[in-house]
């Protein structure tokens, strides 16, 4: 037996990276796949057809009605996934609440749909989280956007004539995105701390060499959620947090909720009284940003400070953030396929809390409501 396995082109606007590597055909192999990519499919990422003809994998056109798994990073269009073969299995990021038309035609085509944004972030799915792998690359490059947008140099230096001082960087929200962000200012020089909502983050921000911003206010709730905090709690908390962003050379904000629109962390008043050159880069451009004076997609100016809110960040590092979804993707599939037999295990509980739709139903209800538009 054998699993036929093909991975489209993207062609949605910003989308650089692919869903299969070369790197990833032996192990695909093991599990009795064979392995088809449309042909020019790496080329945004810099990956040559050739590329995947040495390491075994048929580039060729495109033909989706033919393949049992169909592995992509952005969702197909309706239309697209209406050429699926009825049953089939797609693997890809979803994000469900803004794609209603997606979700119906993969209902509507019988598709095992398995959104790689609904990974559960549990230990046994590291391997699989994609969103991590993505928010790491992100964070990583928000550190680099600081950097080079700001008129004024990193670390301290010293000169024969006299020593600058190093820039003063924050980073708000220690996920996996800011505490990379938090770690890759540091590498180049920066002084800098971290502020979450939640108090345990602290340990995390410390542990990189970053000084946490102690607000005097926990949003830890039970089981480990953030709970809502009081009018006055969340004045004492911005009363502090406005301090330190007013006195930074540079903010990254973080908060970013997938498949959602982005909470204000900012205020216009916080933003206004920062220093003058002063640079926010917003890594939540795609739910809107975190700011209300972000223009997602644009570098804008507001008086004398510059807000940066690029579009789907990780694509920019299309050749690694690629590599990194395609090991993703090659972990999950391990789960529901082995010797070139599919076999979905509804125990598992990867399998059925990632499962978007299924033998034409939403098995999500949050999903589903979003569709029905409650």
């Amino acid at each position: 037996m054998t699993v036929t396995i093909t991975a489209p082109r993207e062609t949605r606007a910003n989308e650089k990276r692919v869903a299969v590597v070369p790197a990833v055909a032996p192990k695909l192999e093991k599990l009795g796949a064979e392995i088809r990519v449309q042909k020019g499919a790496g080329e945004a990422a810099r990956i040559p057809d050739e590329a995947y003809t040495s390491a075994g994998i048929h580039v060729g056109r495109l033909e989706l009605g033919k393949a049992d798994v169909v592995l992509s990073v952005q969702s197909p269009s309706p239309s697209e996934i209406r050429k699926m073969r009825k049953g089939s299995i797609l693997l890809s990021f979803v994000y469900a609440h803004r794609e209603p038309k997606v979700v119906e035609a993969l209902v509507e085509q019988e598709i095992t749909c398995f959104a790689m944004d609904r990974v559960p972030r549990i230990t046994r799915a590291q391997a699989m989280d994609a969103l991590s792998t993505q928010a790491a690359l992100a964070g990583y490059y928000g550190g680099l956007l600081a950097a080079t947008n700001l008129h004024r140099i990193l670390p301290m230096m010293t000169t024969a004539v006299g020593s600058i001082r190093p820039a003063k960087v924050l980073v708000i929200g220690a996920g996996v995105a800011g505490l990379q962000a938090i770690a890759t200012a540091r590498r180049l020089g920066a002084m800098v701390e971290g502020y979450d909502v939640r108090s345990e983050a602290a340990e995390q921000v410390e542990s990189l060499g970053a000084k946490f911003v102690d607000t005097g206010v926990s949003a830890t709730g039970e089981g480990g959620y953030a709970r809502e905090l009081t009018d006055e709690e969340k004045a004492q908390a911005a009363e502090v947090v406005t301090r330190h962003v007013q006195n930074a050379d540079a903010v990254i904000t973080t908060a970013n909720i997938p498949g959602q629109e982005s909470p204000k962390v900012l205020s216009e008043e916080q933003i206004r009284g920062m220093k003058p050159g002063a640079v926010i880069v917003d890594l939540a451009a795609d739910g809107g940003g975190n700011t209300p004076l972000t223009q997602p997609g644009e570098t804008v100016e507001e008086g004398s400070v510059t807000i940066v809110a690029p579009l789907n960040v990780p694509s920019l590092l299309a050749e690694h953030a690629s590599e990194l979804y395609a090991k993703n993707l090659l972990n999950f599939l391990g789960l529901i396929v082995a010797d070139g037999e599919i076999q979905l295990n509804w125990e598992d509980e990867v399998i059925a809390r990632s499962c978007l739709t299924h033998a034409g139903e939403i098995r999500n209800e949050a999903a589903a409501e979003a569709v029905r538009g409650e």
